[in-house]
């Protein structure tokens, strides 16, 4: 006797019931259908990189954490993001492509690191990014906003915040204040929302600022007011570092061009203390927050970077992009009650063929689908009533049954599940009523 294995899936990989996999692929679907909105194209590259491709700025953290294998000669990798994909096809490409390169990816990545509640060690992401070559211009850096804006807009949200900050800021003011390891300072920062004031200035005197600077730090990165009036504040800092004033110039432009836009400012707003941990962003930064529920964190990140792919070419690409983690994102609402998958089926009818009357059914059900109607045939031998009761289970909205007074007639009894009213149509009336 064949020993029966226990089926489980393993730890940190998502699977979903159809109910919530329907609501997973309307998400999805939203997303995709706003990034195509503002002309990015699409890109799907290959789930295993080259192990040298995808480490090619050196191991550390990446490499503890991709899975990696050999297959014959060949040392290859799982992708654990779309970043370095892109950069990778872009400089493969490069001949083929017109700059600035507009491209959406949606796609699933993969880290092996500890599996724990909402995080994953399989997932999706859903990244867009501008490429320039050689230079790009600040104001495609306003246009990510405004797809996020939208994007949120259609996945049901009113009550969020696009947080947007320029790295250049912060690096200039941390040089005028003669602070030499700026990135330790920016990740430093980066903390502030999670683990507070006290702590953070903390953290900055064990790695070596000052107490004075430490306050001066806090200060400015907690600089509040409307969009305007923090630009203002920030143009009137006698710093005469060119890097913070280049940052207070580009911020600037981004904020009045996403009011050009039509985004409303209860929407988007300057704050300091974004930072984005990453020492990747040299520019502006974003980070999308619900403003109703601050405990679930960015839900949405990301900003500009001075070279795309210089590991793999000598040419400057400049980009900037945005990413949304699907996955996580959608186990966060649904576990918070946010969201919840309200459809069973994605089907409208189902046909019920009486006794001998399958072929009749199946014709039916031929111009239903022809229609443009999503529609199934029940085929299995039961009860009537257990017919219903599946059709129902599923919240399939209408039932058909097909019979031999049906096909004398060609008028079918159509039933709506949720009324539990019923009346007789023919195909043609049929199909009027429910496209």
């Amino acid at each position: 006797m064949t020993d029966i294995v226990k089926p489980s899936t393993l730890p940190g990989f998502m699977e979903l019931l159809p109910r919530e996999q329907i609501l997973f692929n309307e998400m999805l679907d939203t997303i995709k259908r706003n990034y195509e909105k503002y002309g990015f194209l699409p890109l799907d590259t290959p789930v295993i990189e080259k192990s040298e491709v995808l480490l090619a700025k050196g191991g550390g953290e990446t490499e503890k954490q991709i899975y990696r294998f050999q297959k014959g000669d060949t040392d290859m990798s799982l992708r654990f993001d779309l970043t370095v994909p892109l950069a990778r096809y872009t400089v493969e490409h490069f001949s083929d492509l017109s700059f600035p390169f507009k491209r959406y990816q949606i796609g699933k990545v993969y880290r092996g690191e500890k599996a724990q509640k909402g995080r994953f060690r399989e997932f999706y992401q859903c990244d867009i990014d501008t490429i320039g070559n050689e230079k790009l211009s600040i104001l495609n850096d306003a246009e990510f906003p405004v797809v996020i804006y939208h994007t949120f807009k259609d996945l049901g949200f009113d009550k969020f915040v696009i947080k947007i900050n320029n790295r250049k800021i912060l690096n200039g003011f941390y040089r005028a204040l003669e602070i030499e390891d700026t990135v330790s300072v920016l990740r430093t920062v980066d903390k502030l929302d999670k683990i507070g004031v006290a702590k953070v200035k903390e953290e900055l005197l064990e790695i070596g600022v000052s107490s004075e600077n430490a306050d001066k730090i806090l200060d400015f990165i907690t600089i509040d007011g409307t969009n305007a009036e923090v630009i203002a504040k920030l143009e009137s800092f006698e710093i005469e570092n060119e890097t913070f004033k280049e940052g207070v110039a580009e911020l600037k432009t981004v904020i009045e061009c996403i009011g050009g836009y039509g985004v409303p400012e209860s929407n988007y707003k300057v704050d300091l203390k974004i930072a984005r941990g990453l020492d990747y962003y040299t520019g502006t930064v974003y980070e999308t927050e619900l403003v109703d529920y601050p405990e679930i964190g960015s839900v949405c990140s990301g900003g500009r970077y001075e070279n795309l792919a210089s590991y793999y070419t000598d040419r400057k690409l400049p980009g900037v992009g945005l990413s949304i983690g699907l996955s996580r994102l959608f186990y966060q609402l649904n576990q918070a009650k946010i969201i919840g998958a309200k459809k069973e089926s994605l089907t409208d009818v189902m046909v019920i063929p009486m006794d001998d009357y399958e072929m009749d059914s199946i014709k039916l059900a031929a111009k239903l689908q022809e229609a443009g109607i999503a529609t199934t045939v029940y085929t299995e031998k039961a009860k009537l009533g257990k017919k219903f009761k599946y059709a129902d289970s599923l919240n399939i909205p209408y039932t058909i049954v097909v019979g031999e007074n049906e096909v004398k007639t060609g008028e079918y009894a159509i039933k709506d599940m949720v009324k539990q009213e019923q009346e007789s149509l023919t195909v043609e009336q049929i199909i009027a009523r429910l496209k």
